[in-house]
């Protein structure tokens, strides 16, 4: 059964008659597909409708959400049943509500999240695109011996959004990408790498020669791994490394980790936090980008903010909950969820690049490591206290000497942030999530 912006506003009518002073419908529906083959049979298939409706109401500040995938009338009503008995019994909460109307987006830009060439594609067409990545990866050197798989997915999905305020807008975005994950072998042992591609179009893709070939050789590279004695020294963190930085940022930017003290940045607006050359924006209004939308979980407008210029913080990321419980408003960052009530959540947060090529960087260390993968989650965002383990290269002599792995790095973000030192012009402005290659003026590493 279809369920459009008509029901939902028919659907929250019935909550007002019902006593309701306000609330909202989100609704998603989507679809996703997945290829996967090893060493060229396929090894699974999977594709996957799903639908899913979530109802939100308030009792003045009392407030409850429900959810369900069955759009029936009869189903629509108990689900309005449940919502209405649950908020009536809820804890109040003064700083609980929609926002006002006056906030809500009312223009709404064309971003280009959508690709009818994905949907085009026969499944035999995108177990090929699966094959052709694996294989380039598995033939890309003799030592290439085997493979964790070759993978072609994607996913479409419309997002409806209706609320009592006045607010009542869908859009839809899809997204494909290709990965490999080859194994090499040497007499020096056995190593696993990966690589992808992830993007809004298909024509906007890697190629599946180029990310296997990629994965390959960041699998060759890896071999002959050895350890490092425990230092002091230069890190340098490359692309997908660094924007995993970034995310440790944001959840200690969100206005839930401020109001409750789980933050180090809590009370940090207006100082500076980074090195001066360090500039971080979340823009959803980037065409075709992979964190892109065109109104935020609340109907609030897609703006461009900065969050981080020069080192100095401009802004905490919030939705209108987290907002109001610190005195602000809301910066348009709310995400939703049909059986949850809206969180806070970046879009396309980046760190502007740098005017330093990832070779410059490298070149710039005498002795010191080259982050290529984090192992394990050892980061409190409440102190910035930062330990993983990583695996690498060692730098000589301002170049890539060998491989390394049992390595933890340690040290504190706080601390972090200002000791960056260099920052890349390698930025890939296509992901949600990104930063360029970064350089750290000094972490401590424990080895052998």
């Amino acid at each position: 059964m279809s369920f459009g912006l008509e029901q939902a506003g028919a659907l929250l009518e019935k909550a007002t008659r019902r006593g309701a002073d306000a609330g909202d419908v989100f609704f998603v529906e989507g679809e996703t597909f997945s290829a996967q083959v090893r060493l060229g049979t396929v090894e699974k298939i999977s594709s996957a409708k799903s639908k899913g409706l979530g109802l939100r109401l308030f009792f003045g500040t009392r407030s409850a959400i429900v959810s369900t995938s069955d759009l029936g009338g009869e189903a629509l009503d108990r689900l309005l049943d449940d919502a209405c008995a649950l908020a009536r019994h809820a804890e109040e909460d003064a700083f609980a509500g929609l926002p006002a109307p006056a906030a809500c987006a009312t223009t709404f830009p064309d971003l280009d999240l959508t690709d009818p060439d994905i949907g085009a594609l026969s499944v035999e067409e995108k177990i090929a695109l699966a094959r052709r990545t694996e294989t380039a990866a598995l033939g890309y050197d003799p030592r290439m011996t085997n493979s964790e798989g070759g993978d072609f997915a994607h996913a479409h999905a419309t997002i409806s959004y209706a609320a009592s305020n006045g607010f009542c807008q869908r859009y839809a975005a899809s997204s494909a990408s290709l990965s490999a994950s080859p194994i090499a072998t040497s007499d020096q042992g056995m190593q696993r790498d990966y690589w992808y591609s992830a993007r809004r179009h298909l024509r906007h893709l890697a190629s599946p020669e180029s990310v296997g070939q990629t994965a390959a050789r960041r699998t060759l590279r890896r071999l002959g791994a050895r350890k490092v004695t425990t230092q002091q020294a230069p890190v340098i963190f490359d692309p997908e490394t660094a924007a995993s930085l970034l995310g440790h940022l944001a959840s200690a930017l969100s206005g839930y980790a401020l109001y409750k003290g789980a933050s180090f940045l809590a009370g940090r607006l207006g100082e500076t936090i980074a090195a001066p050359s360090v500039t971080l924006h979340d823009d959803p209004t980037l065409p075709t980008g992979l964190g892109s939308r065109p109104f935020d979980g609340e109907g609030l407008p897609a703006l461009k903010k900065k969050i981080v210029e020069n080192g100095v913080l401009q802004s905490y990321l919030l939705d209108t909950y987290s907002g109001r419980k610190l005195g602000l408003p809301s910066t348009g960052n709310a995400v939703r969820g049909t059986s949850d009530s809206p969180s806070v959540g970046v879009a396309n947060f980046h760190m502007a690049p740098g005017p330093h090529t990832p070779d410059e960087i490298i070149a710039s260390v005498r002795s010191g490591l080259y982050v290529t993968e984090l192992i394990g989650f050892g980061v409190n965002t409440t102190t910035g206290d930062y330990s993983r383990g990583v695996c690498g290269l060692w730098i000589e002599n301002g170049a890539l000497a060998y491989p390394v792995e049992e390595i933890t790095i340690a040290g504190n973000l706080k601390e972090m942030f200002r000791q960056i030192e260099m920052i890349g012009s390698d930025l890939d402005p296509h992901k949600s999530l990104s930063a360029p290659t970064l350089k750290i003026a000094r972490m401590t590493l424990a080895g052998a």
